[in-house]
């Protein structure tokens, strides 16, 4: 979800009964001792509303396994036709933030993962006044009445891996893959900030990219000890830009793995699998996101890879890939990748540390 702009309502609701098929270990809010593998499970008196540098709901060692839960960006209160978005507590509420032993400022942490699966049977759509790529905005001032609110409920299908798409004005409907992801991942800031769990920017955040699925690595630069990883938002599918300003909205369960890259620093989070590398970019106007990815792209190909950053950018202008994730959020994100396949033999290594 991403309103940046609507009041938010004062009712809370109690957090839907979450199917979860992992034994859950509950843990306090006190410290404790990394593990190499934990289990946690978010709810709505848990979860947070901002990337900063909190105590942490849990410790992994690097190299570590974490198995947990996170909520939709409504919380999971929006259940049927009648529910409005006043019932919503606070958008994007964040699982974490999890501890990473041996993260310190100027490392990298890699969080490879391993499995997103839909954690219910319906997904949620909306807008409203005040949000989406087509309406008013404090940002983008338009003349002419807002969009009215309308919420879309999406059945899932597990066994065909579908949502279907029920229009409200018509009796047209569609079927839509699945595709899940971590719309919200991302470590504190720096700087002692705390920024809302709406914003994508250096640290990652509300990316909205489907790049944070199965199969993929998320590298990001760890601003404080431990990293302080949150995770939330999950979608179940998205169109490039998310125009309206929701995806599939789903709540997920997910496992993935963090490690610690000792001695590497990178400036923007970056996505790696075995096909491509990519890099991110987020910022107003959207010109300006697609820069930040590709001069990070550049960087990344000179400094791995070897290539000289001329010939690395001669190279991009023949091969290289950009896909805007979305442009409702208050930064916009790009994402530019290149195939390995046009790319030299690696030259610098990946120096994972391993938990102890």
């Amino acid at each position: 979800m991403n309103d940046p702009y609507k009041a938010k309502g004062t009712t809370v609701m109690k957090h839907a009964s979450i199917r979860f098929s992992i034994l859950f270990l509950f843990l306090a809010a006190t410290p404790v001792s990394a593990q190499s593998s934990i289990q946690y499970r978010a709810t709505i008196q848990t979860v947070k509303y901002v990337y900063a540098s909190a105590e942490a709901v849990a410790r992994v060692r690097s190299g570590g396994i974490v198995e947990t839960n996170t909520l939709d960006c409504f919380g999971n209160v929006l259940q049927k036709p009648g529910d409005t978005l006043s019932m919503v507590q606070g958008d994007n509420p964040l699982t974490g933030p999890f501890y990473v032993e041996g993260a310190e400022p100027g490392d990298t942490l890699a969080v490879k993962i391993l499995d997103l699966q839909v954690d219910s049977n319906q997904g949620v759509g909306a807008f409203g006044p005040g949000f989406g790529a087509l309406n008013a905005t404090n940002y983008t001032a338009m003349l002419g009445p807002a969009l009215p609110e309308k919420i879309w409920y999406y059945p899932i299908d597990h066994v065909s891996n579908t949502a279907m798409f029920r229009a409200l004005d018509s009796k047209f409907s569609v079927s839509i893959p699945l595709h899940p992801f971590f719309g919200c991942i991302g470590v504190a800031p720096a700087g002692g900030e705390a920024r809302s769990s709406i914003v994508p920017a250096e640290f990652g955040g509300n990316m909205d990219s489907p790049e944070a699925s199965v199969g993929n690595t998320v590298y990001f630069p760890v601003n404080v000890a431990g990293a302080l990883l949150y995770v939330g938002d999950g979608h179940a599918a998205m169109g490039d830009g998310e125009i309206a300003g929701t995806a599939i909205e789903v709540p997920l369960r997910a496992r993935f793995q963090v490690s610690v890259i000792k001695g590497q620093t990178i400036r923007w989070p970056r996505f790696e699998n075995d096909q491509s590398i990519m890099t991110v970019g987020a910022y107003r106007p959207v010109d300006d996101a697609l820069r930040i990815a590709f001069t990070e792209l550049v960087r990344w190909i000179h400094h791995d890879y070897g290539l000289s950053e001329m010939d690395a950018y001669e190279l991009l202008t023949k091969v290289g890939h950009v896909r805007l994730s979305e442009m409702v959020d208050p930064n916009y994100v790009v994402v530019a990748s290149v195939e390995k396949r046009y790319l030299p033999v690696r030259q610098v290594p990946t120096r994972v540390e391993s938990g102890k």
